[in-house]
């Protein structure tokens, strides 16, 4: 077998994978895109109205804190607007300690009582999953939290079975999280890391079947392992190194629920925070879920849209399906107006497979993105991008 035949196959064999795992599974069960940097580039207002991808739901109950008109949740598999539509009907159910014990703890004594009440929130199809998935919430099944469920939710609990068998590595990372300076923080995570990257977790991070479970794709990895230094493993390493020693973990909730498997009140997304619930139940009717891409979405439902977020699914068709990825975005294009805000990320630290006739439109922002990107709590991206139509 020739070396170009031997890689070849090995990306027809991620491909499948990632397919297979993407139609048949829910993969985010929460969103990896830091809403605080996301809102302050946004500008959300009464009058805007937003196509992002739904992911797990939960940026998109962010920005509904801003009362935008309308927010179109779009994403090619149904079973995350599934899991942004329980959120809602529990929401619109109107218990706010019911919510945070499902979607903050993660679990609920009452998780079968509380389902049949939402049901009447659902669609036949949301119900059809749940009814199948509603014991992710069972605080006495094996994984104990909704947070170790799901493909990025079963590579956490991989990586907390690892802790688990070093105390003294557990209750460092957990510490983390009491921390109220950065100068605390480096103190420990100079004592943890050496721990943290044994051999078996600079093995696991190498395979592409495990990020396969984070969501990420074959070109991603591709991306990484072609312009980061160190590959994917320096890319990990360097990129959590990062997040725990220059951005503070006390509110850093990203990090917080996959290594402890909930949210506390003090370290969660917005959503789940106490004061905002009477602003989400007000906003929760001006979202809708849609199942298709977001070329299809907007064929079938053409107008003008002031915010496209875009998440990091370009890097996907870039490398694997260029002629969708142009006409993705001649739909935004033509259903945009001067002044739209368009958002995304990449695991590339440079964005240059955009088509020409679409930078030709945009104004970019370096000097804002520059700023924010360090700041962002999750901190695995390689890049952001600002634009506005011109």
């Amino acid at each position: 077998m020739t070396r170009a035949h031997s890689k070849s196959l090995f990306k027809r064999t991620n491909d499948l994978l990632f397919k297979t795992v993407h139609n048949r599974s829910l993969i985010y069960n929460a969103s990896w895109e830091d809403p605080r940097i996301d809102r302050q580039l946004l500008n959300l207002d009464a009058d805007s109205q937003v196509v992002v991808l739904t992911s797990a739901g939960c940026n998109v109950l962010d920005y509904l804190l801003d009362s935008p008109a309308a927010i179109n949740a779009v994403d090619v598999n149904p079973r995350q607007n599934a899991l942004l539509n329980l959120k809602l009907a529990l929401i619109k159910r109107g218990d706010y300690d019911d919510l945070f014990e499902m979607f903050g703890k993660g679990s609920h004594t009452e998780f079968d009582n509380i389902y049949r009440d939402t049901k009447q929130y659902l669609s036949q199809q949301d119900i059809e999953f749940w009814n199948k998935k509603i014991k992710y919430f069972d605080e006495d099944s094996k994984k104990k939290s909704f947070y170790y469920y799901g493909t990025s939710g079963l590579l956490a609990w991989i990586i907390t079975r690892y802790l688990s068998r070093n105390p003294e590595l557990k209750a460092e990372m957990f510490s983390l999280f009491d921390t109220n300076t950065l100068e605390e923080q480096t103190e420990i995570y100079d004592r943890i890391e050496p721990m943290l990257w044994g051999k078996f977790m600079s093995w696991l991070v190498r395979q592409s079947f495990v990020l396969t479970l984070a969501g990420v794709p074959e070109p991603q990895i591709r991306l990484i392992k072609n312009q980061y230094p160190g590959g994917v493993g320096g890319f990990i390493s360097d990129k959590l190194r990062h997040v725990f020693t220059q951005i503070l973990a006390q509110d850093n909730y990203f990090w917080h629920v996959y290594i402890t498997g909930s949210y506390s009140t003090h370290c969660c997304p917005n959503y789940l925070k106490a004061e905002n619930f009477a602003t989400l139940q007000k906003n929760v009717d001006n979202v809708h879920t849609h199942n298709s891409s977001v070329t299809e979405f907007l064929k079938q439902n053409p107008g003008h849209y002031s915010h496209f977020i875009l998440l990091d699914h370009q890097d996907w068709l870039a490398q694997h399906d260029p002629a969708a990825l142009e006409e993705e975005w001649q739909m935004i294009m033509q259903n945009s107006l001067p002044g739209t805000k368009i958002l995304m990320r990449s695991a590339a630290t440079e964005v240059n497979f955009l088509p020409t006739f679409v930078t030709d439109s945009l104004r970019f922002f370096p000097e804002m993105t520059d700023a924010l990107h360090p700041t962002d709590r999750v901190g695995t991206y390689g890049s952001l991008t600002f634009a506005e139509v011109v």
